[in-house]
């Protein structure tokens, strides 16, 4: 599983024009899935996930977490994350997992990190056309990659 990760002071998904989901505070999260994912993935990156500290203490340092702050997320499913980019300028998506695996992939991701916050993790819609607005706060954004994992 690949993330990006960013800091947002808000973040919304609209499909047809119609806004699906949005948060305050928090992270907006860019999921691509591949075939060769696992449970162990989903259980890893949700962990780092909530124990990530990049929300400033009272002291203005990087070093509380999303637990620590309340604030929220949204997860939004991002193929693309898996392009391959070595040979000529049109990406190739050939790692980005299939619908029949990454859907049960992307929902179970949600579950576990909902649960692993005590609270309802908003999300975008897999395989749709939608429109992702943010702000990024920081700017912060890290990227993520569970077969990285040292």
């Amino acid at each position: 599983m690949r993330t990006v990760i960013q800091r947002v002071s808000r973040a919304s998904v609209t499909i047809d024009g119609q806004v699906k989901s949005s948060i305050g505070h928090g992270y907006l999260v860019l999921l691509g899935c591949e075939n060769a994912d696992t449970e162990e993935d989903i259980q890893w990156l949700a962990k780092k996930i909530c124990g990530l500290r990049v929300f400033d203490d009272e002291n203005g340092v990087m070093n509380k977490s999303i637990m620590d702050v309340g604030g929220e997320v949204l997860v939004v499913s991002q193929f693309t994350l898996w392009a391959s980019y070595k040979k000529g300028n049109r990406p190739s998506y050939l790692r980005a997992g299939s619908h029949e695996i990454t859907i049960p992939l992307y929902e179970r991701f949600c579950t576990v990190l909902s649960e692993n916050m005590g609270r309802e993790v908003k999300t975008g819609e897999f395989g749709a056309d939608m429109k992702v607005e943010l702000l990024n706060n920081g700017p912060v954004t890290i990227c993520m990659d569970t077969k990285n994992k040292e």
